[in-house]
């Protein structure tokens, strides 16, 4: 057997051209090769600046980026959840049916394995986000389910929260709720503090309420709003709470346990709600720096939480924007609307 030719014996060695800065094109003409800026630097690994991304047929309430930030989930009016990539030309790369009504809200767990679905057909849907199956269907609720939430620590809780004015918490492994909590009044909110050993659940009577979920009973109900909170989000560092309302603020509370005075600290206006009556969500970014919430005047607003300025106001959509939610590596914020539409948008970080 003949002995092998070294690698450098005529060998061909492909050198990788360089990258030109994301906002360079090269001009070519007879005489030269120039490069010329085009636009504002690039601050993201998307296609473009601004992605549309068009598929839904009907109104979208929901979405959420995978905690890897490849891809993203979508639910609305159609009772289907998209799934889609986040890169290239953010084609839809999965849709999974399993609902009788429409999704009102949709998240994935930390892992990013499962997605969870609230949904009008009065179930939380539990979705596998590699086989597009739906594993599991939650039933319990006697009405509209508006809200879901799932524990951050692993624990395989989720909750739920409806319009039959019940808050419920589950246990993936069993089928029936592990608790259920009266609320008095219809939930349109909740979620789950940082250990899940409380719920934090909001409605139409505009009071936060933090359940224990060792007793099962209220430890503590914070005013604050004049009308029902639309949407609710935990913290990163999950010391506070992020609430949307229809009287037309987004409030920071402080939700820590031992936390006296004052719980409302901070207050955001600017963005409206209108006839629609649609629960709005808000979103925190992942570094805690900055909030956004959902509109009915048809943009997407982003707050900076230290100044309480309006560092965006984002048109595009033609509809009511229902959902919003920062990308967890990059500066990336998305949108969904009631015009059928997704957008999703570079911001300076």
């Amino acid at each position: 057997m003949p002995d092998k030719r070294p690698a450098t014996e005529g060998a061909m060695f492909l050198v990788p051209e360089p990258k030109k800065p994301r906002n360079q094109m090269v001009i070519e003409n007879n005489k030269s090769r120039q490069i010329m800026e085009s636009g504002p630097p690039r601050l993201s690994n998307m296609e473009a600046p601004i992605m549309l991304l068009t598929g839904h047929s009907g109104e979208v309430y929901t979405g959420k980026f995978h905690p890897e930030g490849s891809l993203l989930a979508t639910g609305g009016h159609e009772r289907l959840v998209y799934l889609w990539q986040v890169y290239g030309e953010c084609e839809n790369v999965s849709i999974m049916p399993g609902h009788t009504g429409a999704i009102v809200q949709l998240l994935f767990n930390k892992e990013g394995d499962t997605i969870f679905t609230a949904s009008t057909d009065k179930t939380v849907g539990v979705f596998d986000t590699m086989t597009g199956q739906r594993v599991k269907r939650m039933k319990g609720h006697t009405s509209f389910v508006n809200s879901v939430d799932c524990a951050r620590t692993g624990k395989p809780l989720v909750v739920s929260g409806g319009d039959d004015c019940q808050v419920k918490v589950w246990d993936r492994r069993r089928r029936q709720p592990v608790s259920s909590l009266n609320s008095t009044y219809q939930v349109t909110s909740v979620c789950f503090s940082e250990d899940s050993e409380q719920v934090i659940s909001a409605g139409i009577d505009n009071d936060l309420k933090i359940w224990d979920l060792r007793k099962n009973a209220i430890v503590s109900t914070i005013g604050g709003h004049s009308d029902t909170v639309t949407g609710m989000s935990l913290s990163p560092d999950g010391a506070y709470v992020l609430t949307n309302s229809m009287d037309n603020t987004v409030r920071i509370f402080d939700v820590r346990p031992f936390c006296t005075g004052e719980r409302c600290v901070k207050i955001l206006t600017g963005h409206q709600h209108n006839f629609e009556k649609n629960l709005l969500h808000c979103a925190w970014s992942p570094d805690g720096a900055m909030v956004s919430a959902g509109s009915s005047d048809r943009s997407v607003y982003i707050w900076d939480t230290a100044s309480r300025k309006i560092m965006y106001k984002l048109p595009g959509h033609l509809g009511s924007v229902n959902d919003v939610d920062f990308h967890s590596i990059e500066p990336i914020v998305m949108s969904v609307g009631s015009d059928k539409q997704i957008y999703l948008g570079e911001f300076e970080p």
